[in-house]
């Protein structure tokens, strides 16, 4: 995974919510100019993407719009309230949030199944 080095002050840890030792951890390095998203299971770290700072607004922008998404979706009453995003008399409704599609995926309807490979068996 490369150079592993001690949280910078800057940072926090947040908690998986299946456990087992599961944490995200997010890291700012000024000196790299970067944001650092990292997997961890336990102290090994499984996977980590570097964000360039200048894409940290679109990623805010776009947990501001969940976490508005959340809060409208948990105001409406779960029984006996209208549907999730129906008007009520009197009461906004929230904007839906824009998606921004970011790469090309058409290519993925194609794909084969893997094949099934017979485990080996040890005597």
């Amino acid at each position: 995974m490369g150079e592993v080095r001690p949280m910078p002050s800057f940072g926090d840890l947040f908690t998986d919510l299946r456990g087992d030792d599961r944490m995200m951890r997010v890291s700012y390095h000024p000196d790299r100019g970067a944001v650092v998203v990292s997997l961890w299971s336990g102290p090994v770290c499984r996977g980590s993407f570097r964000m360039p700072v200048d894409d940290v607004r679109k990623l805010t922008t776009l947990l501001t719009e969940i976490e508005a998404s959340v809060a409208a979706s948990s105001s409406v009453p779960a029984s006996g309230g209208p549907a999730a995003g129906t008007a009520v008399a009197g009461e906004a409704v929230p904007p839906v949030p824009a998606v921004d599609q970011t790469g090309d995926i058409s290519g993925t309807r194609h794909r084969a199944a893997l094949p099934i490979l017979p485990v080996p068996s040890v005597a």
